[in-house]
């Protein structure tokens, strides 16, 4: 993994003190690229973009998502249909659907040789079962099996432009989506609007300590994707991920 571009126009600082994540071991060919952010942060859409211009070049790569196990996304939605969920057996649900798809693709993927983007990772519990009263200690220690990404993209907006995009798309929100399982508020917009800045701010409080990569959500969304391409490639050597015939990396 080479060093980051000086010219990058995203950078990271590295954290003050002992990370809360060991260094990754690095005993795979594989790299791992996540996105994280708020509901309506644009994260979804960048790494969306991000896949289709890899595709296109013919690179080595896989994707996958937040609560998409097909062993435990129908437990899921049950639950939350009937609503039985408490903060703790949501967590443990969603800790179980990334355990079955950490064991049957992230890992086999990067040990394959694969270039790995994950539209959420491990920081989304961390954000949201904190949000929801969880231990963060408990949590971190529940995950401790994860994989470290080599790169985790925070994308970062104001919580009225993310809340607005969700809300001007979307024309009921959720029961759990909007945390009414929290006693926020007896408003749905107004309690989808509290329980999202706590996300973020425990996004923000993950900076530093889990070395993310800070983009403005707010920035048009070629100019974010053209930052996000720089950045992987000073990150990482796309060629081992492309096709044998193909020298030199995309442009």
């Amino acid at each position: 993994m080479t060093g980051a571009d000086s010219t990058s126009t995203a950078t990271v600082e590295l954290p003050r003190g002992t990370p809360q994540f060991l260094e990754p071991a690095r005993s795979y060919p594989g790299a791992l690229v996540v996105v994280e952010g708020i509901d309506g942060s644009g994260k979804s859409t960048q790494l969306y973009l991000l896949k289709r211009w890899l595709e296109i070049g013919g690179y080595r790569l896989h994707f996958t998502e937040w609560n998409s196990s097909p062993l435990v996304k129908s437990a899921t939605r049950r639950g939350k249909q009937r609503r039985l969920l408490t903060p703790t057996t949501f967590s443990l649900l969603h800790a179980a659907d990334f355990a079955d798809r950490c064991e049957r693709q992230i890992l086999p993927l990067l040990h394959g040789g694969y270039l790995v983007l994950a539209d959420r990772y491990v920081y989304t519990a961390f954000a949201r079962d904190v949000a929801r009263n969880c231990s963060p200690r408990w949590l971190r220690n529940l995950y401790r099996f994860a994989p470290i990404p080599d790169i985790t993209f925070y994308f970062r907006a104001p919580l009225d432009v993310a809340v607005n995009r969700i809300m001007s798309g979307r024309p009921k929100l959720k029961y759990y989506e909007a945390g009414m399982d929290m006693n926020l508020s007896l408003d749905r917009a107004e309690s989808f609007r509290i329980f999202q800045g706590r996300i973020l701010a425990q996004y923000d409080e993950m900076i530093e300590s889990d070395r993310f990569v800070v983009m403005d959500g707010t920035l048009p969304v070629n100019k974010l994707q053209k930052q996000m391409r720089q950045f992987v490639k000073s990150r990482i050597d796309l060629s081992r991920f492309a096709p044998k015939k193909m020298a030199r990396r995309p442009r």
